[in-house]
């Protein structure tokens, strides 16, 4: 790399550079092979691959990184590859609980099978309900049925028929009235009349009631014993009616079974299923409304959808039906708390809401079961309840459903407990890094649940390999998004802008997200003008297309500043006034403009004061910054006396917030001005922070800084003695547009690396900083040697007002 020379302008060649489209080695990108990998990423894919096979449940993953550097993409690319090559997970359905609906059963069946089992209960269901009403309806039931009712009449009839002759040979008469029956006396073979027996004898009216008393005894005996007898006949109906459909069922229900021989569970539930059906047979008997009477049935055969059946349906929450082969990978993008865990819906029926197992819905767990789960961190921890969930299923190991309403006390409805289905999934939250970090310090379950972290890198150093690397990736995001091919021009416009991107020329971004916006503008701009591939002019005028729509602000400043309204003075001099420069971000868009800041001196007691600290619109950093350069002062000139220096600096006409310390070496070069009173030239613009040694630092936006000072100096005419002065370690930052590039080349803009406050305030005063001799004291007519004078003039000063003050005070 060529040495950088401080304190001298930088060359063209220094400011970013280009590329040559002849050392690429194609013309354009159909011939490349497409990337199939995320350049720069081995880090970040180390640890999802790592994520993907580690069995144990707390080697959670979270993928951080900036918006568009591919995290999502590549975290569901590598899950995939790795998901192939496991084996296919479990089912799941949940069905009735038949003893306990309330607590439906959650079934595990190996892949495939829950599709498999609905359709075998459906159908069984159907021929249940066309088998069952035929078998109640055979010759044989209703001859056994017939038989069963006319034992009971005849037992019936026969005790009836013996208590009549009873009954007569006593002159005495059954009768069946509406009310049930009645006995009477019996005179000549008619009923007494009540007139007729109040005319008897008392004699014959005592014998009449003895034998009405007799009969009724005996007639009440044998009413007695009907009910016993009607419910003898009705269990011997049962009876006859369970045996008939045990007959049925078992014929159906054992070739269902056969299908899942050896799956205990689902057994388990056949058995339960066809004991409900033994004892609920009269549910298959029900006629359906409107059907109709003859031998042609109801024109339907999914008996299965009426209501009654609904207690046998298999609900399917799981299945690997749908061809699937490996892990499942499911992306969640609307995590929230019935999303993640599932839900149980309700019906309103007769103004109640009511609800059954199947209305139990799955959520991304269930579906992610057996393999991976990706969510997006920001959205989940938006959700309520949602993380707090998530977290609760990692570390039982298990999913329970339930709703937030339940979880605040809300509701009282009558709702369902199903059974917590077991849970083994690998869950990646891919999120920004500041979440992480977040969740690393304030939740102390975050670290035990998530102990992978894959971080995705921003840059990529520029190299030949990485260029080529780009090149490919280019390729890739032409083809994934339909555009044109890029020719060799237009890759390496583009390897610039990547380079811009990054804020550094030895770097490459790794933002595809922006890449891939920037190419599909250029894209639309080839196709406007009618080329075949996209150019390097085409990529340029997308960038500036860009920078024109997000420019109205931009103009503002620069308008401001060319009307006189913003105070920036760009050629003569001015002690204790220099240029500073700063960068303002606003949405999608930042760019650099000056700012006037400004220093006063006097005696004091060795205060500086900032008055964007005072007034509360100096950020810390600012602040901090302030103080540094007081303490280089202190460190480097009159030494040896208290510092008895009062100053001011500002920034002048502002009126929002400062911060950042990009901004202290142009304070200090204002201060160091005031104090020595020498003039600055005001045609320099300066940006660097300062160490208390007196090193200038690296700072951010270099790029927009110079572009921002330089395009206010274009509006106001270019003199050739205009530029800006930057810290030395940020010439490697350098990818300056190419206006700013040409003027620099054609002598009419300087940029100058410094990397001192002695190299800066030279060039700005014109002035040698100067250095100690072997007395250690600065030549008088260098500006340290007129700051250190006038530094121990303010220290003489301040002691003869001190002493004068003392004297008063005794003469008092």
């Amino acid at each position: 790399m060529t040495k950088i020379v401080t304190a001298e302008p930088l060359g063209a060649e220094a400011l970013g550079g280009d590329f040559d489209p002849d050392t690429l080695g194609f013309a354009t990108t159909k011939e490349l092979e497409p990337l199939d990998a995320w350049p720069g990423q081995d880090r970040a894919l180390g640890a999802i691959r790592m994520a993907a096979k580690v069995p144990h449940s707390t080697f959670n993953l979270f993928v951080l990184g900036n918006a568009g550097s591919g995290r999502h993409e590549a975290t569901r690319a590598e899950l995939a590859r790795a998901a192939a090559e496991r084996d296919n997970p479990n089912d799941w359905v949940y069905v009735n609980n038949f003893d306990d609906p309330r607590r439906p059963k959650a079934i595990r069946l190996s892949s495939g099978k829950a599709e498999e089992l609905r359709k075998v209960v459906e159908k069984l269901i159907d021929d249940l309900a066309n088998d069952l009403p035929a078998l109640f309806e055979s010759e044989d039931y209703q001859t056994r049925r017939r038989s069963v009712e006319e034992e009971f009449s005849k037992e019936q009839e026969a005790a009836m028929t013996e208590l009549a002759e009873k009954a007569r040979a006593r002159s005495v008469a059954i009768l069946r009235t509406p009310m049930g029956f009645a006995v009477a006396a019996l005179r000549d073979g008619e009923v007494l009349t009540p007139e007729a027996y109040r005319e008897l004898p008392p004699e014959e009216r005592e014998k009449i009631d003895e034998a009405v008393g007799k009969t009724e005894d005996e007639l009440e005996a044998i009413l007695k014993h009907v009910p016993k007898r009607v419910k003898d006949q009705r269990r011997k109906v049962e009876e006859l009616n369970v045996a008939m459909a045990e007959g049925g069922v078992d014929a159906a229900i054992s070739d269902a079974m056969a299908q899942f021989e050896g799956q205990d569970e689902v057994i388990a539930f056949f058995k339960a299923m066809r004991k409900d059906m033994i004892e609920n047979a009269e549910l298959f008997l029900i006629q359906e409304e409107g059907a109709r009477a003859g031998g042609f049935p109801v024109a339907t055969t999914k008996h299965y959808t009426k209501p009654q059946f609904q207690r046998y349906l298999v609900n399917v929450v799981v299945s690997q039906a749908d061809g699937q082969d490996g892990a499942p990978v499911v992306v969640e993008t609307l995590p929230t708390l019935s999303n993640l865990i599932g839900r149980i819906e309700y019906i309103s029926h007769q103004g109640t809401l009511v609800t059954n197992f199947t209305m139990i819905r799955p959520g991304a767990l269930h579906r992610a079961n057996g393999g991976y789960l990706v969510l997006d961190a920001r959205q989940l921890l938006t959700e309520p309840f949602a993380w707090d969930a998530l977290k609760r299923c990692i570390r039982t190991g298990e999913i329970k459903i339930f709703s937030a309403g339940e979880r605040l006390s809300l509701i009282s409805t009558v709702s369902l407990e199903p059974d917590p289905v077991p849970l083994s999934v690998r869950v990646v939250l891919v999120g920004e890094r500041i979440l992480y970090y977040l969740l690393t310090a304030l939740d102390p379950e975050f670290p035990r649940l998530f102990k992978l972290e894959a971080d995705f890198d921003d840059i990529v150093p520029r190299s030949p390999e990485t260029r080529e690397l780009f090149a490919r990736l280019s390729a890739s995001i032409v083809r994934r998004e339909g555009l044109s091919p890029i020719r060799a021009d237009g890759v390496g416009r583009l390897l610039l802008e990547s380079a811009r991107v990054a804020d550094d020329a030895e770097r490459f971004t790794l933002n595809i997200g922006k890449l891939s916006d920037l190419l599909c503008e250029a894209d639309h701009w080839a196709r406007e003008a009618g080329a075949e591939a996209i150019r390097e002019e085409d990529i340029e005028t997308a960038i500036a297309a860009a920078d024109r729509r997000a420019g109205r602000i931009r103009e503002l400043s620069e308008d401001a500043v060319a009307r006189g309204t913003l105070l920036i003075d760009m050629d003569g001099a001015r002690v204790g006034q220099i240029n500073a420069l700063s960068v303002i971000d606003l949405g999608g868009t930042r760019f650099g403009r000056p700012s006037r800041v400004t220093a006063r001196v006097r005696v004091g007691s060795g205060k500086v004061v900032d008055i964007e600290r005072e007034t509360e619109l100096g950020g810390p950093i600012h602040s901090k910054g302030v103080m540094i350069l007081s303490g280089y002062l202190a460190g480097h000139c009159a030494t040896e006396l208290p510092m008895s220096l009062w100053a001011s600096l500002v920034f002048e006409q502002s009126y929002g917030g400062v911060e950042g310390d990009s901004a202290s070496a142009a304070e200090l070069f204002a201060l160091l001005s005031a104090l020595a009173n020498l003039p600055i030239d005001q045609s320099f613009a300066v940006t660097g922070s300062v160490n208390q040694f007196g090193d200038v630092q690296a700072i951010g936006g270099v790029n927009e800084k110079i572009e921002g000072f330089f395009d206010t100096c274009a509006r106001a005419g270019l003199t050739g003695r205009q530029g800006v002065l930057i810290p030395v370690s940020n010439v490697k930052h350098l990818v300056l547009r190419d206006r700013v590039v040409n003027a620099v080349r054609e002598g009419k803009f300087r940029i100058i690396p410094i990397g001192t406050i002695d190299e800066g305030i030279s060039l700005l005063t014109g002035r040698p900083a100067g250095d100690r001799d072997s007395k250690g004291a600065f030549p008088e007519d260098s500006v340290n040697g007129l700051v250190e004078a006038r530094l121990t003039e303010f220290a003489e000063v301040r002691r003869r007002f001190g002493q004068k003050r003392g004297k008063e005070g005794e003469d008092e």
